[in-house]
C-alpha cells in the first residue's frame, strides 16, 4: 500500500506517527491521537497529545453514555431547585438565593455536555478555535463560579448560625455577593478567550477544551499558577475557615447548654432530645461539602500543576479526562447535597411531586436547614438560637 492510500486510513501524513518521527507507521499499528482532526484543526493539538495512541471506541462510548446520564441528572436536579426555590414563598429567603445561584452555575456547566457528545461522535473537536474557546469559557465560568459560591455559602451559614438575630444577610447584601461570584470568574475565563493571558486548547481525548497547562513558556506557567491560587486555593481556604469556625461555635454552644442543664438539674435544654447531636450533624454536613469540593477540583489542580512543573510524562489522555468528568459529576450532585436535605424543600417536593417518593417528617430539627443549607436555623424553633436558651 503506498503512502497516499495509507494516509487515507490513518489521517494526514505529517501527523500520522508523530511519536517516532516517521511519516508512516506499519499498517497494523493504531493511529495516534489527533488523527481524526481535519487539517484545518490540526494546529489546535498540543504536541504532547500526539505521542499517545487514539483511544479505543469503547472509551468514547462509555464517556458518551456517562455524559448523557449526567446531563439528564443535572437538568432534572438543578431544574427542580430553580423551580421550587423560586416559586415557593417560604423558600424565597436571602440565603436561598445562593442556592439558586449555585444551581445556575451548575446548569451552565451542563451546557457543555451536548457539545462534548458531538465531539465524541465525530472524533475531533467540532467548531475549531471558536468552538474550543466557547466550550472552555463556559466551563471556566461555571466551575469557578460554583467554587466561590460554595465559599460564600459557608460564610453565610456561619453568620446565620453563630448570630441568628443580627448575623443574617439581607437581600441587598446577598445580591452584592452574587454579583461578586460572577465577577470572580471573569479574569481567568475572559483573558484566555482573547489571548491576553493564557489560551485554550483541546485536552484528554481531544473532545473537550480547557486552559493550556502543557506549554512551558513563562506566560503559561504564571497563568496556571495564578489561576491555581485564585480559583482553587482561595475558595478552599474560605470554606475550611468558616466551616471550622461553625463547628467550634456549635460545639461550644452545645457545651454551654449541657452545663446549664446540669445546673438546673434537668436532662437537656435542647429542643429535640432524640435528635442526633448538633455538633455531629454540622460536622457531617461540613465534611460532605468539603469532600465534594476536593473531589471536583483537586484533579484539575493536580493535572495543571503537573504540566506546569514539567511532569507532562505523567499526564496521559485518560488521566486528563478524570478532572473533566469529576467537575461535571459534582455539578449534578450539588442540588441533592445542598438542597435535597433542606426540610422545607423536601416538604415542597412531597406536596408538588409526590411521585418522587420524597417524604418529610412534620417535625424536623431546624439545624437541618442551618447545617445543610437554606435559611440557617429558624429563630422560632432552632436549637442553636441563643434566644431559646
Amino acid at each position: 500500500m503506498d503512502s497516499l492510500e495509507r494516509s487515507e486510513i490513518i489521517g494526514p501524513v505529517p501527523f500520522a506517527n508523530y511519536q517516532n518521527g516517521s511519516s508512516l507507521s506499519s499498517q497494523n499499528s493504531p493511529p495516534n491521537l489527533g488523527w481524526h482532526f481535519p487539517m484545518e484543526y490540526q494546529h489546535l493539538i498540543h504536541e504532547h497529545w500526539r505521542s499517545f495512541p487514539a483511544p479505543q471506541i469503547y472509551y468514547q462510548a462509555f464517556l458518551f453514555m456517562a455524559f448523557v446520564a449526567m446531563l439528564l441528572c443535572s437538568l432534572f436536579g438543578n431544574g427542580l431547585v430553580l423551580w421550587i426555590f423560586s416559586t415557593s414563598k417560604n423558600l424565597r429567603t436571602p440565603s436561598n438565593l445562593l442556592i439558586i445561584n449555585l444551581a445556575i452555575f451548575d446548569l451552565t456547566m451542563a451546557l457543555n455536555m451536548p457539545h462534548y457528545m458531538i465531539n465524541a461522535v465525530l472524533g475531533y473537536f467540532w467548531g475549531g478555535d471558536l468552538g474550543c474557546d466557547i466550550y472552555a469559557v463556559i466551563g471556566g465560568i461555571s466551575g469557578q463560579g460554583a467554587a466561590v459560591t460554595n465559599a460564600f455559602i459557608a460564610y453565610d451559614r456561619y453568620r446565620t448560625i453563630s448570630n441568628p438575630i443580627d448575623g443574617r444577610l439581607n437581600f441587598p447584601q446577598i445580591i452584592i455577593i452574587i454579583i461578586m461570584t460572577w465577577l470572580w470568574t471573569t479574569p481567568f475565563s475572559v483573558l484566555p478567550l482573547f489571548h491576553i493571558w493564557g489560551h485554550y486548547i483541546p485536552e484528554g481525548f481531544l473532545t473537550s477544551c480547557s486552559f493550556d497547562y502543557l506549554s512551558q513558556d513563562d506566560e503559561t506557567r504564571y497563568f496556571v499558577q495564578s489561576m491555581f491560587v485564585w480559583a482553587y486555593c482561595i475558595p478552599m481556604i474560605i470554606i475550611c475557615v468558616y466551616y471550622t469556625k461553625l463547628f467550634l461555635h456549635v460545639r461550644d454552644h452545645e457545651k454551654m447548654l449541657a452545663d446549664q442543664a446540669k445546673k438546673m438539674n434537668i436532662k437537656s435544654l435542647s429542643a429535640n432530645q432524640n435528635a442526633m447531636s448538633v455538633e455531629i450533624r454540622i460536622a457531617k454536613a461540613a465534611m460532605t461539602i468539603y469532600m465534594m469540593y476536593v473531589f471536583s477540583w483537586t484533579p484539575y489542580a493536580t493535572v495543571s500543576l503537573l504540566g506546569t512543573f514539567n511532569y507532562r510524562y505523567m499526564i496521559t489522555p485518560f488521566a486528563s479526562m478524570i478532572p473533566c468528568c469529576c467537575a461535571k459529576l459534582v455539578s449534578c450532585l450539588d442540588p441533592w447535597v445542598y438542597a435535597a436535605s433542606h426540610p422545607k424543600y423536601r416538604a415542597e417536593l412531597e406536596r408538588r411531586l409526590p411521585w418522587l417518593g420524597v417524604r418529610e417528617r412534620n417535625a424536623v430539627p431546624s439545624v437541618n436547614s442551618g447545617s445543610n443549607v437554606g435559611d440557617g436555623c429558624d429563630s422560632e424553633t432552632g436549637t442553636i438560637s441563643m434566644t431559646n436558651c
